[in-house]
């Protein structure tokens, strides 16, 4: 029978062992790699890795895939006649630090249900808020850098929506450039994702009783051959609703400064966390960092379709 009432909580040594976790990089490490939420949509949309050197890092945009000149056919015992490879334009972008504090008490670490709870919300909360703004920075980048567009029809509307010809147009679009991309995403988001997965004619395409059906609390993960990357409308630069179809093996990257400094523990999504304990304080700072700076190489391997909000 439960008692009443009900009897203090107790520590076993639990407490000790959550401080000297806050204190070791290498556990904090660990513990990150068990928060599976943490990962950026700009390193599924750049997914190209540049290093950085001396702050900044160079690269060249729009560099053509072909020589200058068409292949010939060449006789036995001839010479290959010779072409030049074009460069792209060059372009310098210097990385920057995008970091944030936050201080936890020992209070709220040992009254939290369970013990240690408060760690992980903090690790969860101050991470995420670094990944929302660098992934912010990443489609503006590409909202920025990419002018070509195609006309779409309104997704707001179910008598006028083509969801699926839209798509198509916009690979086209891109692939009629004969450049060698291959469109293989579509960033859109929440809002345009609520529409695309409630679409009759693309309900009425879907195979029927399927455990991946979103009726039955799947998701739509690819249309079209392209991979689905959502995002929360705020994401999306301006306030605009565009829809985005993208080559993400060579639309760009992150470009990090990738070395660590001294004390900080690292994720595999990137951000460095580091804590110090604040002894007069009865707590510790936690704060979280990425250094780096989104870098569009190819503004032709994308293409915006306008028109999806019916305006």
């Amino acid at each position: 029978m439960p008692t009443y009432p009900p009897a203090p909580a107790t520590l076993s040594g639990q407490l000790l062992t959550i401080h000297r976790m806050l204190q070791s990089p290498a556990v904090i490490t660990q513990r990150l790699r068990t928060i599976r939420d943490l990962g950026f949509v700009a390193d599924e949309l750049l997914t190209q890795r540049f290093r950085t050197a001396g702050g900044a890092v160079s690269y060249e945009v729009d560099q053509p895939l072909f020589t200058d000149r068409e292949v010939q056919a060449v006789a036995p015992g001839s010479e290959y006649p010779r072409a030049l490879t074009p460069q792209g334009q060059a372009a310098l972008a210097a990385v920057s630090k995008w970091g944030q504090a936050v201080r936890i008490t020992d209070e709220r670490i040992k009254r939290s249900v369970p013990m240690g709870n408060a760690v992980d919300q903090t690790l969860r909360i101050v991470v995420n808020t670094v990944i929302q703004k660098v992934d912010r920075l990443a489609i503006a980048a590409v909202a920025s850098s990419v002018s070509q567009a195609v006309e779409g029809t309104n997704w707001t509307s179910e008598t006028a929506s083509k969801i699926l010809l839209d798509l198509e147009k916009a690979k086209a679009k891109i692939s009629d450039l004969e450049m060698g991309y291959s469109p293989n995403a579509v960033l859109l988001s929440t809002t345009k994702y609520a529409h695309l997965v409630s679409d009759d004619k693309i309900a009425t395409l879907r195979r029927r009783e399927a455990t991946d059906n979103p009726v039955y609390g799947g998701t739509i993960e690819e249309i079209a051959g392209l991979r689905v990357l959502r995002v929360p409308l705020g994401y999306m630069p301006g306030g605009t609703d565009d829809v985005w179809v993208v080559d993400t093996r060579m639309l760009g990257g992150m470009a990090d400064e990738a070395d660590v400094d001294p004390g900080y523990a690292t994720s595999d999504s990137g951000v460095q966390v580091q804590t110090e304990r604040i002894a007069n304080k009865d707590a510790f700072d936690v704060w979280a960092r990425r250094i780096t700076v989104p870098v569009v190489t190819s503004p032709s391997a994308a293409v915006k379709i306008t028109g999806t909000s019916g305006s």
